[in-house]
């Protein structure tokens, strides 16, 4: 059932991953949810770029560089920027490319990205993979790292690295209950 998908999902990190190679179908069908998501006039304004094998070394190397660069680095998060891309199976950047006419607000077109990353983070926890959304570095921005093209209109919103990992049962966490964030009218 559908609810027992997204009362079960849950982020799974780098450190958790079993370093497991993800099939292109599955990473397509990933996609191919993510295109599904609702967007107001169909502006379908997501972009992904999916990095695998070593262009998650590369993404690291870059990640790191750019932080050494920072006042006052620590050299633990040093390591894991260095290293965590690469115990990724695959690692998606996530971009919002603004419609040309911006027909509708900004914020539309990045709740509309925020559906479609929702649907493969989903997808990716009913085929059985870890997911993870990683805010955007600020030291690090994406149209310096040489690997990619970023487009003039498009926004990144995010790391979303995926892995296989050994699964356990899990507690579902604690939620306020429905009646308490919701008001009936009428």
């Amino acid at each position: 059932m559908l609810l027992d998908i997204i009362k079960t999902r849950r982020s799974v990190f780098p450190v958790q991953y079993t370093q497991g190679e993800i099939p292109k179908a599955d990473l397509l069908t990933l996609l191919e949810s993510a295109r599904w998501a609702p967007n107001h006039r169909k502006t379908e304004p997501w972009r992904y770029k999916v990095l695998q094998g070593k262009a998650l070394d590369q993404l690291g190397d870059f990640l790191a560089s750019r932080y050494e660069k920072t006042d006052g680095f620590k050299k633990f998060k040093l390591k894991k920027l260095r290293e965590n891309p690469s115990k990724a199976s695959a690692i998606i950047l996530i971009f919002m490319h603004r419609d040309e006419k911006e027909s509708v607000p900004e914020w539309e077109e990045i709740a509309a990205t925020s559906m479609s990353v929702q649907n493969m983070w989903l997808t990716a926890h009913d085929l059985g993979y870890g997911a993870y959304w990683s805010s955007p570095k600020p030291f690090a921005p994406m149209n310096e790292f040489d690997l990619i093209e970023v487009g003039e209109r498009e926004r990144f919103l995010g790391f979303f690295y995926i892995g296989s990992y050994d699964k356990e049962e899990q507690a579902l966490p604690e939620r306020k209950d429905v009646n308490e964030v919701t008001q009936f009218l009428g």
